[in-house]
């Protein structure tokens, strides 16, 4: 076996040119490669010295790197060498994966929503750290991430869980890119599981009668009737308050959401909208008569801290003024379809029904669009395809029975 070569030890020859090269080891990088600093000079002499010179450095620097790594640790915190350089002068990334996402979710996630930020460090704690952690940045293959993709298909992770950890992967390593730490993103070949779109469960008309009259007095009332005809997510539901909602306009503006940031156990906070893109439903009168009724009975409640502004400005709340919960609301809108003898929906299904209700009332796709809060009409459209294709089939049959009304003749075709 090779004897290794200590760092400061060095070699001279001389050039086809005439000159003379000096080669010192400087170290070696994480998979055990030689990393070598050259050193040129007219004569032997001159890349001699030069070689001493550069030792030296090389002594003093260790020397300072020690008593810095001693320093260190009474801090009981250890910094990271990025890069190092090779014999080529140019930078190797030295961080494993694991390095890399720690830095990724500190320092260029600032622009993304808390909530998002926590999922990323979920599953990054939860998956990616564990299966590729240890693998150092620059050695990362898109056939290991494909088993590993692979493998948690097999421990019966959903597709649409696959995804996110796929879209969280590649946004760190995109970065990577970008930053000049790795040459390609080793996930942009990768093939994940195809997300297999849940079905939608609108309620129909009747079941739609059914609710309602079984909801005349329950104190979810408002909350429930809200969420069936504006099509406003949960998340926007529970961050909605009165200073949102213009009786005088018939206006009901949707800025931002309650989240809970960092999971079970941490503090909810408002945040942006999904996209974060706001917008202002005009609801039916018949909403807006709800929630003022509702704004009403809360003031009631409230009594002097209402007048007094010390009671919180939430729309839906606990009786004491405290926020609800995603889980709270599901459990409501479970606890009135029961009430109601009617099957289980999911809350979002409500959503689903004001966009199916909308359709059916003639709605405009540009203006369902807006009312929902998606991204592009074609979204909505490929959505809520399904709908006007029932529509135009059913207008088609309304059509054929008045022309046979006209005619006559009630069998077929004349």
């Amino acid at each position: 076996m090779a004897r290794r070569r200590a760092n400061g030890e060095g070699s001279i020859r001389k050039r086809s040119d005439g000159s003379w090269e000096g080669r010192i080891t400087i170290g070696y990088d994480p998979f055990g490669k030689q990393v070598m600093k050259s050193v040129y000079g007219r004569t032997q002499r001159d890349v001699k010295e030069k070689l001493e010179r550069l030792k030296d450095d090389l002594e003093g620097k260790s020397s300072k790197q020690t008593e810095q790594a001693d320093s260190d640790s009474s801090k009981d915190k250890k910094e990271i060498t990025e890069k190092e350089v090779d014999n080529t002068g140019e930078g190797i990334c030295m961080l494993t994966l694991e390095q890399w996402l720690d830095i990724w979710r500190k320092q260029y996630l600032s622009n993304v929503k808390p909530g998002t930020v926590c999922h990323y460090e979920s599953v990054c704690r939860l998956h990616i750290v564990l299966a590729l952690g240890n693998t150092p940045l620059v050695k990362l293959r898109t056939p290991a991430i494909q088993k590993f993709y692979i493998d948690l298909q097999e421990k019966g992770l959903s597709p649409k869980y696959i995804k996110n950890i796929h879209g969280c992967l590649h946004k760190a390593l995109d970065i990577a890119v970008r930053i000049d730490y790795i040459t390609k993103n080793p996930t942009s070949a990768c093939i994940i599981p195809r997300v297999i779109q849940k079905e939608m469960h609108p309620l129909d008309a009747p079941e739609q009668v059914q609710l309602l009259q079984s909801l005349k007095g329950n104190k979810n009332e408002a909350l429930i009737i809200t969420a069936l005809f504006t099509g406003m997510r949960v998340g926007e539901l529970l961050g909605l308050t009165w200073d949102n909602v213009d009786f005088d306009h018939g206006v009901i503006h949707i800025v931002k959401q309650l989240t809970q940031s960092r999971g079970a156990g941490h503090p909810f906070a408002f945040g942006t909208l999904k996209k974060g893109k706001t917008r202002s439903i005009n609801p039916a009168p018949f909403v807006l008569d709800i929630l003022k009724e509702h704004q009403e009975e809360q003031k009631r409640m409230a009594g002097v801290l209402w007048n007094e502004g010390k009671f919180p400005n939430l729309v839906f709340t606990h009786e004491d003024g405290s926020h609800l919960s995603q889980p709270t609301i599901w459990k409501a809108f479970q606890k009135a379809l029961e009430d109601a003898g009617l099957e289980h929906h999911r809350l979002h299904d409500c959503r689903h029904t004001f966009a199916v209700n909308s359709i059916r009332a003639g709605d405009d796709i540009k203006t369902i669009q807006e009312n929902m809060g998606h991204y592009s009409a074609a979204f909505t459209l490929d959505r809520y395809g399904h709908v006007t294709e029932t529509m135009r089939q059913e207008s088609a049959n309304r059509m054929q029975a008045f022309i046979q009304g006209m005619s006559g003749n009630e069998g077929g075709n004349s």
